[in-house]
């Protein structure tokens, strides 16, 4: 039995933006969408940083002004990021210290983001066969 991959459960197509872009574009992106987190790239799609809802949360607690202020003011950086062949149980050792890990392909362009609301599903869907793969490589 195949251990379950990130690819087979990660968020696709995945909503990204500029660095330069301002904090209440990317708040009201990530409203809009229903999600809590946006990977911020620079020109090719390699992800610079993430931008999620708790930094959103420190925007507002810092300034009086998020039209003014941009997403790479306070994104988070370095980002970490994952492979789309990485299995789920390295997956999710990486997002006890990461919520979100941009998915990556060989040359560092993104193709994905999986969350742990993605790891949350396939897990609960699983039937307990996540563990039984993970135990047999």
């Amino acid at each position: 039995m195949t251990a379950t991959r990130v690819t087979d459960v990660m968020t696709t197509p995945m909503l990204t933006l500029a660095g330069d872009k301002t904090i209440a574009e990317a708040a009201h992106a990530m409203c809009e969408a229903d999600i809590k987190s946006l990977v911020i790239v620079s020109e090719g799609c390699q992800p610079d940083g993430i931008f999620t809802s708790t930094d959103a949360l420190r925007v507002l607690a810092d300034t009086e002004a998020p039209d003014e202020v941009a997403v790479e003011e306070y994104m988070t950086t370095p980002v970490e990021t994952v492979s789309p062949e990485t299995t789920l149980p390295a997956a999710a050792e990486r997002m006890q210290d990461y919520s979100h890990l941009p998915v990556t392909d060989a040359d560092g362009d993104a193709v994905g983001i999986l969350t742990k609301t993605d790891l949350t599903a396939a897990i609960a869907d699983s039937d307990g066969e996540l563990a039984t793969a993970d135990a047999a490589e």
